[in-house]
């Protein structure tokens, strides 16, 4: 079943001439979508609770998104409350899907509101959509009594109210006191000045460190290849199936290969990481550390 969200001037008016439903006819045609996956049931209560989901989304416009963006997003989080509502719960459609509107469309606000995301915990979004109330509840309650809070004070405040840290307040405050800007822009008017880009930090590797990964990582490469030439064969399987494979091998299973016990493969691998030991003490700290 698709729902047509292109204009939601004509889709408000839609709206407004849906039916109303009782209980009863809201039930048996619930029902008939979880039993039968019925879609011209599904069809029907959808339509007669768009209303609702227009009124929420309303709600948001003040976020800046456009409203028939906002009705779409309202649309399909009507659609998941119809997807899992229970019938036989005893709670009307509407007071259930109201949940699943106003998820949506808050979802859908932090998504947009920013290219940096705003946040996405469940303290995050509560702050996210309660900051600028709760902001404006104290400072009338302040005037009212007559004083003024700084602003560490309001954050502190804010808070306490809202059950978040008091750097999450700071960073939200920061995050919803303006918009993005493009790092192409001029830092300054001037014929010479640089784009915002050019400030950013470069955090590719340097050449010189790339040089000087690649000349230690050969080094400890030999480093271990001459430990590990002091090895018996059957030492240097058992280090090598139980230390260098991306699935390090169990001692039970290398027993079982081998003829051994679990026991022996572990003294035999024991007497193996001496001899290494011996062999890299006086070269690397950095294999050696790896071996124990």
């Amino acid at each position: 079943m698709a729902l047509d969200f292109s204009d939601d001037r004509r889709m408000s008016r839609k709206a407004m001439k849906a039916e109303l439903l009782d209980a009863e006819t809201e039930l048996q045609l619930a029902r008939a979508w979880r039993d039968h996956r019925d879609e011209q049931a599904l069809h029907r209560l959808i339509t007669a609770y768009m209303r609702l989901a227009i009124s929420m989304a309303g709600k948001f416009r003040r976020y800046g998104a456009p409203m028939n963006d906002l009705i779409q997003e309202a649309g399909l989080g009507l659609m998941k409350a119809a997807e899992k509502f229970d019938p036989e719960r005893g709670v009307r459609f509407s007071t259930y899907a109201v949940w699943w509107i106003r998820a949506s469309i808050q979802d859908y606000v932090m998504r947009n509101w920013s290219m940096v995301r705003t946040g996405s915990t469940s303290s995050q979004k509560t702050l996210f959509f309660n900051l600028r109330r709760v902001q404006a509840k104290f400072e009338r309650e302040a005037m009212a009594r007559g004083e003024r809070l700084d602003p560490p004070q309001l954050r502190e405040m804010i808070s306490r109210e809202v059950g978040v840290p008091v750097h999450d307040v700071e960073m939200m405050e920061g995050r919803l006191s303006g918009s993005d800007f493009s790092l192409n822009a001029m830092q300054s008017s001037d014929e010479d000045g640089r784009e915002w880009i050019d400030a950013l930090e470069d955090e590719s590797p340097q050449a010189g460190a790339e040089v000087e990964q690649a000349h230690d990582t050969a080094q400890l490469r030999d480093w271990l290849v001459t430990a590990m030439n002091g090895l018996s064969d059957r030492e240097r399987y058992i280090v090598r199936e139980r230390k260098l494979r991306e699935e390090p091998r169990t001692l039970e299973s290398l027993g079982e290969e081998l003829g051994l016990s679990k026991e022996r493969i572990r003294q035999v691998e024991a007497a193996a990481f001496q001899k290494m030991r011996k062999s890299l003490e006086t070269q690397s700290k950095e294999v050696f550390h790896f071996l124990t």
